[in-house]
């Protein structure tokens, strides 16, 4: 009786990610250090369930982008060797049955949603427009990357308006437009892998767009994300402890630039996970001058 339940379960799983966690992760760095970027911002590390609630958020409204993703593109991932086996591609989901979980999911966001003040519920709620329109992006532009982007990092404004209420900060701005570059680096990465089924299936993407100019292309994105986001934690701290964390960041960005390979599949799919581990060496430099200073 377990394993059956487990067998009619698993597919919704499979369906949301909530098995690759590399994905709600990337989500929830953004939050994560608007939170506490916000914390060096008044002196005072935010409430723990900011955190909590920030992180299962991630894992909930990533699984439901997951899921509207594989409605819109179940034809299209029949024929691409990545994901033909996907819950939706290959039939093991009903579609009406997607429907329902995309729902449950997103009233799930909504009750964690509603935990916070009027304007990040507003502003949550307008979140849902970009999640809609990205999956149709890839059939008009050669730069979907770039509405992943808009729309994956908008936990870097919630998080700082959920503590501060008000728009009266640059910081949020400049942090959500860092991480749309990061965004549209680590994403065009990961394209890269499909970039062959893409084209045969004339879809497009910055992989396809950019070919043997990517790495030249990573220099601009990541270069514009690393002065940003530089610059804003140099106007918060002049410590050592943030030096390091630039330091740092600068190393992680200019590895992957020279580590990547386009026409090696596993090598891009180990650089675009490695990001997972980005966010975390940042969010440990900012814990770290939080506590020491």
């Amino acid at each position: 009786m377990d394993d059956t339940l487990f067998n009619k379960i698993t597919p919704f799983i499979q369906l949301a990610r909530y098995d690759k966690p590399v994905g709600f992760m990337l989500l929830f760095w953004p939050c994560m250090w608007s939170l506490l970027l916000y914390s060096l911002y008044i002196e005072q590390l935010a409430p723990i369930s900011f955190f909590i609630l920030f992180f299962i958020g991630s894992i909930i409204m990533r699984g439901a982008g997951c899921t509207w993703n594989d409605f819109l593109d179940k034809e299209y991932d029949k024929n691409v060797i990545r994901t033909k086996d996907r819950p939706l591609a290959s039939n093991k989901i009903k579609t009406i049955n997607a429907m329902v979980f995309l729902l449950v999911q997103l009233l799930i966001g909504l009750l964690i949603l509603i935990q916070f003040n009027k304007l990040t519920i507003i502003f949550g709620c307008l979140a849902l427009i970009p999640v809609f329109i990205y999956p149709l992006m890839k059939r008009i532009t050669w730069w979907p990357q770039v509405f992943l982007g808009i729309t994956f990092n908008w936990g870097a404004l919630l998080g700082w308006l959920s503590l501060s209420n008000d728009f009266s900060s640059i910081y949020p701005i400049m942090l959500y437009l860092a991480c749309i570059f990061w965004t549209v680096g680590y994403d065009t990465i990961y394209a890269h892998q499909d970039k062959d089924d893409d084209f045969l299936l004339n879809l497009k993407s910055s992989a396809i767009k950019l070919g043997q100019n990517t790495k030249y292309a990573l220099l601009i994105f990541y270069a514009i994300f690393f002065v940003i986001f530089a610059v804003m934690l140099l106007s918060l701290s002049n410590s050592l402890i943030i030096h390091l964390a630039i330091l740092s960041l600068l190393i992680h960005l200019v590895s992957q630039i020279i580590y990547l390979d386009i026409d090696n599949s596993d090598r891009c799919l180990k650089i675009f996970k490695s990001n997972n581990l980005l966010g975390l060496q940042i969010s440990f430099f900012l814990i770290l001058e939080l506590v020491i200073n």
